[in-house]
């Protein structure tokens, strides 16, 4: 006597277990990230979970159409990807005509990467590297200002991953609307001025952490700073502000450890 089976599970009603399995592959998602297919490999992963849920179950034909189809092509932002995977799976999963998917593949990696690039590489990922040298010139020490840092970013990282997830799941291809949240159209502007204050705040008190209750150092300090002010006004234009940013975290950061 064989095994029904499985059939199709609505998309947005997956089991937690299911979800939980898709967001786990979600941090892996640019595991086999490769110039031909970009995240193509990634995203097929992450849904892959949800797809052993089609007629046929897992190796059926629905199955391998459907994990064929996703391995093509997929450029976006690797943290709100997770929107693509979870409106991808409830498509495949109520049955979406082949066509319509495709239609959407093409269409998302546009705003999903733009959205993503805005309010993380541009917008938090300087902010919490301003907190962490905030920590630092407030006295913490190497390990503090790491955990500071990565439990900082983390926070948003890991609750966007899930937030998208659950909005492709819930909307489907339909998840556009989803994008027009408040915290992503108006959230990089006011971290970008978040930034802008922490930052003000912790370079100098960072500055006088370095150079201590005396003025050895003010020299080669205040030679530093108008360095790095150089640096920015040439870098200007040329080079993104979290890379930017993550080599004075870093330096900060290697100066406290060799100090």
């Amino acid at each position: 006597m064989t095994a029904a089976a499985p059939t199709t599970t609505p998309g947005g009603k997956l089991p937690m277990h299911v979800r939980l399995a898709m967001l786990l592959r979600c941090f892996a998602i640019q595991g086999v990230w490769n110039y031909e297919t970009m995240l193509g490999n990634g995203i097929a992963f992450s849904m892959e979970p949800a797809l052993r849920r089609l007629p046929g179950g897992r190796g059926g034909d629905a199955y391998r159409a459907a994990m064929a189809r996703h391995s093509g092509y997929f450029n976006a932002h690797p943290y709100l990807a997770s929107v693509a995977v979870g409106a991808l799976a409830r498509a495949e999963l109520d049955g979406v005509s082949a066509a319509q998917i495709e239609r959407f593949r093409v269409a998302a990696p546009g705003p999903l990467g733009s959205v993503g690039d805005r309010l993380i590489w541009a917008g938090w990922l300087p902010f919490c590297s301003a907190v962490a040298l905030l920590a630092f010139g407030l006295g913490l020490g190497p390990t503090g200002v790491v955990l500071v840092f990565l439990g900082t970013y983390n926070t948003v990282h890991v609750g966007l991953r899930w937030w998208g997830l659950q909005a492709g799941l819930t909307h489907g291809l339909r998840v556009a609307q989803a994008l027009g949240n408040p915290v992503l159209r108006q959230g990089p502007a006011h971290v970008a001025r978040a930034t802008a204050l922490v930052a003000g705040v912790a370079l100098p008190v960072a500055a006088q952490g370095i150079i201590g209750p005396g003025r050895v150092v003010l020299g080669s300090v205040l030679a530093a700073v108008a360095a790095g002010a150089t640096l920015v006004t040439l870098l200007h234009g040329k080079i993104e502000g979290w890379r930017l940013a993550t080599i004075v975290l870093a330096a900060f950061v290697l100066y406290s450890v060799v100090r």
